[in-house]
């Protein structure tokens, strides 16, 4: 038996492994994609099988509503502004922390990683108090704030760690050069930072699309609702249609996993480089 036989009887149980986790995890979404296209009386009489015939309605019913669309508009805007307001100030907080030696750094930063053992299920009373003060219930900014708030301490952490990898000297270079601090953050430091912040931005876009908690204490008004809130209330109303609720299900998930199927070359290129550099 040569090398190359044995390496490949060695990785048959790799890649039977990968291929049942893969089957796990896609089978739901092909079970919901399917059942979206039967009735509900389809559901109850053949749950596993395939539609017969196959109802369409389910799908272009919720895509000629107009409130699915502004639904995802809210969602959209909402998910771009939570995210450059995170990654903008993250990266210029980082960028101190990172390379500039003052007094109280390190505490600083520790302030900043406590923050990620703050629960926001804790904050959820005083927050509304202080949205409320501020005039910013069922208004956009009273979800981008907090969600940048919540999201700061995790991408300070990782842009840091990427910040600090990029040689003293090349900054030297670049100041005998006559480049300004700013300069050297903008011109330098963020084109070769482009893998972290690929990576932050895009756990800043699927955590602002997947957050249902917030959007529910601040909008009360279906101007601005979310697609999760969205979800809910179609569960709600056509609690016992379950084939249409399935095909609301899938549209409203298909923008995130058409995000992350362009995105996700970049973000497991973005965490394999922090791997290597740690």
């Amino acid at each position: 038996m040569s090398a190359g036989t044995r390496r490949t009887l060695r990785s048959v149980p790799l890649y039977v492994m990968v291929w049942l986790v893969g089957a796990v995890m896609v089978t739901p979404l092909l079970y919901a994609f399917v059942s979206g296209f039967k009735s509900t009386g389809q559901l109850s009489r053949n749950t596993f099988g395939l539609p017969s015939p196959w109802v369409t309605s389910n799908y272009t019913d919720v895509l000629a509503s107009g409130s699915f669309w502004r639904m995802l508009g809210a969602s959209t805007l909402i998910a771009v502004g939570t995210t450059v307001l995170t990654v903008g100030a993250a990266a210029l907080a980082a960028f101190a922390l990172a390379r500039f030696a003052f007094r109280g750094r390190e505490l600083l930063f520790t302030l900043f990683t406590v923050g990620l053992m703050f629960p926001f299920a804790v904050a959820i009373l005083p927050l509304f108090v202080l949205l409320r003060t501020f005039g910013l219930l069922d208004n956009p900014w009273g979800v981008i704030l907090p969600q940048a708030a919540f999201g700061l301490p995790m991408t300070i952490v990782i842009l840091r760690g990427f910040f600090r990898e990029i040689p003293g000297e090349l900054e030297e270079a670049a100041t005998l050069d006559g480049c300004s601090a700013f300069g050297f953050f903008w011109r330098i430091l963020l084109p070769m930072a482009r893998p972290a912040l690929g990576t932050v931005s895009i756990l800043a876009v699927v955590s602002s699309w997947n957050n249902f908690l917030l959007p529910l204490l601040v909008f009360s008004e279906q101007t601005w609702w979310t697609i999760p809130i969205g979800v809910q209330q179609f569960q709600g109303q056509y609690g016992t249609d379950i084939a249409r609720v399935f095909a609301y299900l899938v549209l409203a998930m298909l923008p995130a996993l058409a995000f992350y199927a362009v995105a996700e070359r970049q973000l497991i290129g973005g965490i394999t480089m922090g791997a290597t550099k740690g």
